[in-house]
């Protein structure tokens, strides 16, 4: 686990460094992602996104994103903790407008705790691989505005994968342009 968070780390670092030199536009959006998994749990959490002019001219985005249900439906409550990490790429249409349209691919890691000793039988862990689409609303001011719907590729029964990671999911990131230039 030590060395998953080294390389966050750097990637998180890499997302703000400049790209190329000859780049002219390069934004870096931080935010709050609220998800709801359908017939499941509210997880909530952090939200990064890069993308700069060389970049399709920015239309490539890359993410970071780390969400988990102690800051949803787990929050005052005996809900089960879990925690989801993706890396995300994304292809946006119109870049320059105010409603902008992507669609994008995750992909991460997924844990869940559960009470210890009770279910230790059960699987916690998994990959993730989802996709999700959506409409990216950029107000007059830096703030963003992202809601998705999304799908889960791997998913879990409760034997051969985490019982709690179900298929569909709704999520809406508002993020602030903290970095742009």
């Amino acid at each position: 686990m030590k060395n998953t968070w080294y390389i966050l780390m750097i990637l998180a670092t890499t997302l703000v460094i400049p790209f190329s030199s000859q780049a002219q536009n390069r934004t870096l959006d931080v935010g709050v992602r609220l998800q709801k998994t359908f017939g499941m749990y509210s997880e909530n959490g952090l939200s990064a996104q890069y993308t700069d002019q060389s970049l399709m001219k920015e239309k490539l985005y890359f993410g970071l994103s780390y969400f988990s249900s102690l800051m949803g439906s787990a929050l005052a409550s005996n809900a089960i903790r879990q925690h989801n990490l993706l890396l995300s790429t994304a292809l946006a249409w119109r870049p320059a407008k105010t409603i902008r349209p992507f669609v994008r691919l995750n992909t991460g890691f997924f844990i869940a705790r559960y009470e210890p000793g009770l279910f230790d039988a059960l699987p916690n862990k998994s990959l993730l691989l989802s996709t999700d689409f959506g409409i990216a609303f950029q107000t007059k001011c830096p703030l963003s505005i992202t809601p998705t719907l999304g799908y889960n590729l791997i998913t879990g029964d409760g034997v051969s994968g985490p019982g709690t990671l179900f298929p569909v999911f709704l999520q809406t990131t508002v993020s602030w342009n903290i970095y742009q230039r």
